[in-house]
């Protein structure tokens, strides 16, 4: 309203008046007033609100995934179950919409903005050329970042605090597990390329090998969907040296591994290990259960709702890093076959 206000020329309750089409200023003021929201992107249908100064009382999240893969994510749901714990305590809503691409995504956080439909925001899937960080300073739209790892060498945004988890560190832990099991050709079936966090895992698992004298360790990129993680597992299994293990992205992703190799005549440990990176109820009911990176992903969900909250209560903008995925070792890993 101030910035309308500014650029009209006129007094904050006449931006009032004029945008809720109420009596007090003359028709001139009113067009004026109204061509000034206009190319600020102003929606006075929804304006009201904000301009009473209340707040949307609300909190935004979009994710750009393909929506087939969301239902069946455990990662998701536990992440927004804790993040609705922490809003319920203030008596916030959480506005949730799913978007093909981030393109999409920013064009959402522009028109929420412009109709005051959320007080902030909460990014996932930081991407490695990301897009959003500055639009959201732009706006001057709080968020949160989850899973993005810090830059030391740019400097704290204001209004723009990142919650994140040490991927690297976990990547490295998994292929140490399956060095010492004897493992010498891994494939990683990874997530969607051009995410911050898969091409962390891709440089990790590169390094890793490479720092232990691996060859035959690569990674592949699908859209995290059973589908997708079964027709890779099939692919890499039918090579003439197939791998020894398989390290899935996500859980659905191994559980769907696991059926193709069997339909394959792959067993599981024993013709190839599987490790998945995310825990879940679906690890423990498979068989045999599946090695995994367990991690309190309701807790991420709370921890990034939480720095919201405190931006939103003009605190200022931080870091904070969650504990490190764990290894969990369980009957889906065993030493690797000799030829």
């Amino acid at each position: 309203m101030k910035d309308i206000a500014r650029r009209a020329g006129v007094s904050e309750s006449a931006v009032s008046f004029a945008l809720n089409d109420r009596p007090g200023v003359s028709d001139i003021t009113r067009d004026r007033v109204r061509r000034v929201a206009e190319q600020l992107g102003w929606r006075p249908s929804t304006a009201a609100r904000a301009l009473s100064g209340e707040g949307a009382a609300t909190v935004g999240l979009v994710v750009a995934r393909p929506a087939g893969t969301l239902g069946v994510d455990s990662f998701f749901l536990q992440l927004i179950s804790g993040i609705q714990e922490v809003l319920a305590e203030r008596q916030l809503g959480l506005l949730f919409q799913v978007v093909e691409d981030v393109t999409a995504e920013c064009a959402v956080y522009r028109r929420w903005w412009a109709e005051h439909r959320v007080d902030g925001v909460l990014v996932v899937d930081p991407r490695t050329d990301d897009p959003r960080p500055e639009l959201l300073a732009e706006l001057g739209l709080p968020g949160v970042v989850t899973g993005g790892v810090p830059d030391p060498g740019r400097p704290q945004r204001p209004g723009l605090s990142t919650v994140w988890a040490d991927d690297a560190g976990a990547m490295a832990s998994v292929v140490g597990h399956l060095h010492a099991l004897g493992h010498r050709r891994v494939v990683h079936i990874a997530g969607l390329p051009g995410l911050a966090h898969t091409e962390r895992r891709v440089r990790t698992l590169r390094a890793e090998a490479e720092r232990r004298g691996l060859t035959e360790v690569r990674s592949v990129t699908t859209d995290y969907s059973d589908a997708e993680g079964a027709a890779v597992t099939r692919r890499v299994l039918g090579a003439e040296a197939p791998p020894t293990a398989l390290v899935y992205d996500n859980d659905v992703m191994a559980v769907a591994g696991v059926a193709a190799a069997a339909s394959l005549g792959f067993a599981v440990p024993a013709d190839v290990s599987v490790v998945a990176w995310e825990d879940s109820a679906l690890c423990r009911m498979v068989h045999p259960w599946l090695t995994a990176l367990s991690r309190d992903t309701v807790s991420f969900g709370r921890t990034a709702a939480r720095e919201l909250l405190g931006l939103l209560d003009d605190g200022p903008a931080g870091t904070v890093q969650v504990p490190l995925p764990r290894l969990i070792e369980r009957e889906s890993t065993a030493a690797a076959r000799t030829p």
